[in-house]
This record gives C-alpha cells, sequence and structure tokens, in this order.
C-alpha cells in the first residue's frame, strides 16, 4: 500500500467534510470519519464518531454557514495535521448561534481512503 498522502488529497477531504457537515449528509460523514474517531468539542466534551453522527441524523446540529480558512496543514508520513479558523451560523437543538472557531483535525490515510481520526476544536 502506497501511505503517501499529499496537501491536495487532504484539502480535497478537507472541502467533502465542509459539505457533509452543511448538508447534513451522514453517509458522507460516515465514510470520512475513522470508526475510532475521537474528537474534542469547544465545551471540553469528548465524542466518538457515533454521537456525531448522531447529531446530524436527529438533527440536533443543522449548519446553514461554514467560513473555513486553513491556518497549516503539516503532512507527516501516513498523516496529515490541519489547523483553521472557521465561521459558523446554525442551530443547536433549534437554538441559534454563530461563533468562530480553531480546529485542529488529524487525517490518516488507511487502505480505504483518507480519514479523520481526531480532533478538537475551541470558540475564538
Amino acid at each position: 500500500m502506497d501511505n503517501t498522502i499529499t496537501e491536495n488529497n487532504i484539502l480535497e477531504q478537507e472541502n467533502k467534510l465542509y459539505s457533509a457537515m452543511k448538508e447534513g449528509n451522514v453517509p458522507l460523514l460516515d465514510e470520512l470519519l475513522h470508526n475510532d474517531l475521537l474528537f474534542i468539542l469547544p465545551s471540553g466534551e469528548v465524542i466518538t464518531k457515533e454521537i456525531d453522527l448522531d447529531t446530524y441524523r436527529d438533527g440536533t446540529l443543522k449548519v446553514d454557514e461554514l467560513l473555513p480558512k486553513i491556518e497549516s496543514l503539516n503532512i507527516i508520513d501516513d498523516m496529515a495535521v490541519i489547523t483553521l479558523t472557521m465561521k459558523l451560523k446554525g442551530k443547536f437543538n433549534t437554538v441559534p448561534f454563530e461563533a468562530d472557531y480553531r480546529y485542529i483535525r488529524f487525517w490518516k490515510k488507511f487502505d480505504k481512503g483518507i480519514k479523520v481520526v481526531g480532533g478538537s476544536g475551541i470558540a475564538i
């Protein structure tokens, strides 16, 4: 298996992720997130892939606007670390929100594609 990943590979995956989040596309999110994903929310709560998918499945999170700005992207062997800021606007539990966040995300290449294995987000 060729474990080489490129900046373009990661940017393509990021764009797919943004689209999936905005559209609430659970099948695409399922494809992009590794089964063992761990993610730290701005509240400090640690969530799994299933918890994340459930917020889209049940309509808890609806994203109306998503404006990402990549800050850095490092390729480390078969893995990538990306940091970005993002303006998010939408509804959480039907309550409107609009905020700026900083994220770090870890992408890893597997036989079946490049997937998010971990990350974290904070309000800025």
